[in-house]
């Protein structure tokens, strides 16, 4: 099998290439713990799965997701505001960008992770932009205004029907 990579601008602007596989796998496992199932396309054109869970009210639910690892370089400076600015092929109002926040390029555990509403994709020049973190003292944190959308609390509210809105 090829490697999947993406090329991108970072902060600086130096182009750089981190695989996405790793990325979007990690983020369909942890869903996968928390009871969804998943489903992968044919194609890759956009959003990366969809996924899926019985509600209380035995009824689907039913979200695309698009995956946007995080990987700072070991020169990267502070910055107010970190996430992901870029292209998004594909975007729907149910959708979850997941972005999970790595320590560094090396594959390991992400530090955590985004789980961001369409309504927190706001347009930008360069596509769209959605950035839940700082980066300061060599590390990703959480903003606080978005520290409801990580890790278990995020995933528990993509289960909300009024999710995105």
């Amino acid at each position: 099998m090829v490697e999947k990579t993406r090329a991108y601008l970072d902060d600086e602007g130096v182009a750089s290439e981190y695989p996405d596989y790793f990325a979007e796998l990690y983020v369909a496992g942890l869903m996968a713990d928390a009871g969804w199932n998943m489903y992968f396309p044919h194609r890759d054109r956009g959003l990366d799965f969809i996924a899926c869970k019985t509600g209380p009210d035995r009824h689907q639910i039913i979200r695309p997701v698009q995956v946007k690892g995080k990987y700072p370089s070991k020169d990267k400076t502070d910055k107010a505001s970190y996430g992901y600015i870029g292209r998004l092929n594909q975007v729907h109002p149910d959708m979850v960008l997941a972005i999970p926040f790595f320590a560094g390029i090396a594959a390991s555990p992400a530090l955590f992770v985004a789980y961001m509403p369409y309504s927190a994709i706001k347009p930008h020049a360069r596509g769209y932009r959605c950035q839940p973190a700082c980066f300061s003292g060599g590390k990703p944190r959480p903003k606080r205004e978005s520290s409801k959308y990580f890790d278990r609390a995020g995933l528990r509210l993509v289960e909300q029907t009024d999710w995105g809105r």
